[in-house]
Formats: C-alpha cells, structure tokens, sequence
C-alpha cells in the first residue's frame, strides 16, 4: 500500500543551475522506449541520467524514482545490497504506469566513490556495517545530495511527485530543494542472506523504511 500522507515543508535553497540538458533520444528497452536524457554537471562534468516514461510537464504526482549509481550489483550482480532489485522495480513501475521518472544519479557508493566503496566491503568483511565502515575510512553517512535531482525534475516541469522511496532522507532533500512530494510509494524488494544485516542496518541506523519480513507490513504501512 502507498503512503498517501505528504510532508508540507516550504522550499528553503535557491534553485540550482548546475546543470545542461545535454542530449536526449528515444531508447528502446525490454519495457518499451524510454526517452533517455542525460545532464551534465558544469562543475564536474559528471553525467547524470533522466529515463522519462510519458510527458510528464507539468503534471502533479509524478511517479519519480531517484536512484543513485550502484556499479556493483547493478552490472557485476553483487548480493550485497538491494539496489539493482530497486532500479528495476521502479523501471517495471512507471513503465506499467505509462508515466514517470527514473533519475540515475552518478554518486556510487552513497558518494563514496567505487574505489572507497570496495574499501569499505573489505571493512565489512571484518564485522563492521555499513556506516562504520564508511566512518573508518573519513567518510560521513552518506554524502549524496539531491540538488541536481531537483534541478533535473525542474527541467522536466515536473510539478509534484509521488516518490518511490524507503529512504526519508531523499523525501526531506527533495522538499528542502523546492520540489513537492505528494506521497512516498515503498520500493519493495528481496532480502538475501548477503545483505539482510545491510538492509537491516540502514532500517535502524538511518530510519529507512524498509519491509523484510511479513510481521514487517503493519509496521511500516504506519511509519510512512
């Protein structure tokens, strides 16, 4: 069931211009074309990825999914976390919908980077989650920001959005960027034994809402 209570926070940054609309093309994928966009970060160059299902200008309630670059399980299938299994719901979501965005932001490892990020798993071989690994290594929590998730939606005329999120962070970094979120709708997924203590770890350390046992339901139906 979709959370349908929405977070009434005023808008409190100035919108950012970081961004150009680089190129865009009609991608055809096993769920149909995807109007592929890609943005360029001026700062950095870095690239960033909008996949847009429908014409969603200026629409309310958007079905938006944010999702952050996971090169290991998205490409080399690691089991160590549940972000593959996320992208591709949310992709097999707005495409059953007929309307919607996938954001595909480069900022792997909670923006870490790669390198720092296999430094970390070696870390957890050793007993240590996911933030104490991170920690270890100077990192915060998690560095990803989501101005250029804002900045992206604003260039689509995106009015409003009906997030695909377990994580209360992206709702508050979305509201507190200037863009309204109508509802959060849970992305759900399959724990494994390789990343249960993950997943269970991000639910107590940092609130995300996460579902991985039926006794589960209730409880996060409320949390919303």
């Amino acid at each position: 069931m979709s959370d349908t209570r929405s977070p009434q926070v005023l808008p409190t940054r100035k919108p950012t211009q970081h961004l150009e609309r680089y190129s865009e093309a009609d991608v055809p994928t096993a769920r149909g074309v995807l109007k592929t966009i890609v943005f360029r970060d001026k700062r950095n160059g870095r690239e960033h990825v909008a996949l847009v299902v429908g014409d969603p200008k200026g629409m309310e309630g958007v079905p938006v999914r944010i999702h952050s670059e996971c090169l290991t399980s998205e490409v080399f299938g690691s089991l160590k976390c549940d972000c593959r299994e996320q992208l591709d719901r949310a992709l097999d979501f707005v495409s059953q919908n007929g309307l919607g965005v996938v954001l595909y932001l480069r900022q792997e490892g909670r923006g870490i980077g790669l390198g720092n990020k296999i430094k970390a798993y070696a870390l957890q071989s050793k007993g240590l989650d996911t933030y104490e690994a991170n920690r270890q290594l100077g990192f915060a929590d998690d560095l990803r920001s989501y101005d250029i998730a804002a900045e992206m939606l604003r260039s689509l005329d995106v009015r409003s959005v009906d997030l695909i999120t377990n994580n209360p962070l992206k709702i508050a970094g979305l509201v507190e960027e200037g863009v309204a979120v109508r509802r959060r709708i849970p992305s759900r997924t399959e724990h494994n034994p390789h990343n249960v203590d993950y997943l269970k770890t991000k639910r107590e350390r940092t609130g995300h809402l996460i579902e991985l046992f039926a006794e589960d339901d209730d409880t996060e139906a409320k949390a919303g």
